[in-house]
């Protein structure tokens, strides 16, 4: 992100809180950097981030949002109501939305017997930060494809994951948008055959925030110290996360719902220490032997993960730098994921500092 040869992108399948984002460019004051954002990227308000929390406080069964108004902005994408930063950055168009939505917003408001929005301080607000991110914005799909064409090296990076898109997830324990691989196209208006490769990333274990099934989880000691030894508390949150063992199941979905050509295998070292480890291969349900996710919510969490039990290894690898370095044990632990995925471990990290990141075959 800091690289000055580096240009970083806000694609246009995002939603973007504007203070956020302001607050995280102050911290890089004095620092140089180069960020445009996509004029289509449609904006986090304040009443999203309201009816956010007023309706994961009604729901009987939690989705566990981190209410940070990005299902309701995606809502209102999907109904055609959102505010592009295209439009937030043109004053009149800008105050015209604002005015008819606030109609619609303060009748909701009403309903829930929840405080009224107020549409100067909120256009006022707003229009400050539009000020402030008002050279950044652009036609980034433009950019991005001639960037390819001038044979530049573009790397997509989605965040969440496979099992929280909202097609191919844990539905409705999912999130609002597609973070796959198959949906970088749509999300940055770059043509599928453009991008070549697709790397999935994995934790050397599973976890889970919030909500919904994660067969393979873990309640005893055992997961006590991966979420300790691997610090999983969520950023948002700040929610300990839930931890399981390793998922081939969910990697094999990933690997055909997202066209993966390869995997990033991070958190190896946290699993140092351990006698033995559990791989599930594939699960039970209702007295027969599976290897998918269940499209029904309601089967993926009647499902009993079968395992694969391989040894585990004492030995502090976080100082390995390259593959040959590693234990047996750990070889034979992704030798094992390759296998029964059918992907190559093209990375894998032993540690939080960026030389920890082994790259075992040149993909980029």
């Amino acid at each position: 992100i800091l690289s000055e040869n580096i240009m970083n992108v806000l694609a246009n399948g995002m939603v973007i809180n504007p203070k956020g984002l302001l607050d995280e460019l102050k911290k890089l004051e004095g620092r140089k950097y180069h960020m445009r954002i996509s004029d289509r990227a449609h904006v986090i308000m304040p009443y999203h981030m309201a009816f956010d929390a007023i309706r994961e406080s009604k729901l009987k069964d939690k989705i566990g949002t981190t209410k940070k108004g990005i299902g309701p902005a995606y809502t209102d994408k999907a109904e055609r109501s959102g505010i592009r930063m295209g439009e937030l950055i043109n004053p009149i168009l800008f105050k015209e939305k604002l005015t008819e939505i606030l109609e619609h917003k303060n009748s909701l408001a009403k309903l829930y017997g929840e405080p009224l929005f107020d549409f100067d301080d909120i256009y006022h607000t707003y229009s400050d930060y539009a000020n402030q991110l008002r050279p950044f914005v652009c036609n980034t799909s433009k950019l991005i494809n001639e960037a390819i064409e001038q044979k530049k090296k573009v790397l997509f990076e989605g965040a969440q994951g496979t099992l929280l898109c909202l097609d191919h997830g844990t539905y409705p324990f999912v999130t609002s948008s597609s973070p796959t691989a198959a949906s970088v196209p749509l999300n940055t208006g770059v043509a599928p055959w453009l991008i070549h490769g697709a790397i999935g990333v994995t934790k050397a274990y599973t976890t889970r925030v919030g909500e919904g099934p994660l067969p393979t989880e873990l309640f005893d000691e055992k997961a006590h110290y991966i979420r300790e030894k691997g610090h999983e508390y969520g950023t948002t949150t700040g929610r300990a996360r839930r931890v399981g063992w390793l998922d081939l199941v969910l990697i094999k979905h990933a690997k055909r719902s997202g066209g993966l050509s390869g995997l990033a295998v991070t958190l190896l070292d946290v699993l140092s220490g351990l006698d033995e480890l559990q791989v599930c291969v594939g699960y039970m349900l209702n007295g027969n032997l599976i290897d998918e996710v269940p499209g029904l919510i309601e089967d993926f969490k009647a499902c009993k993960p079968v395992y694969r039990t391989l040894k585990g290894w004492q030995a502090d690898i976080t100082q390995v730098t390259a593959y040959e370095q590693l234990p047996d044990e750990t070889k034979a632990y992704l030798s094992f994921i390759e296998t029964e995925t059918g992907l190559p471990v093209d990375i894998f990290s032993v540690g939080p500092d960026r030389k920890q990141t082994i790259i075992v075959n040149e993909i980029f």
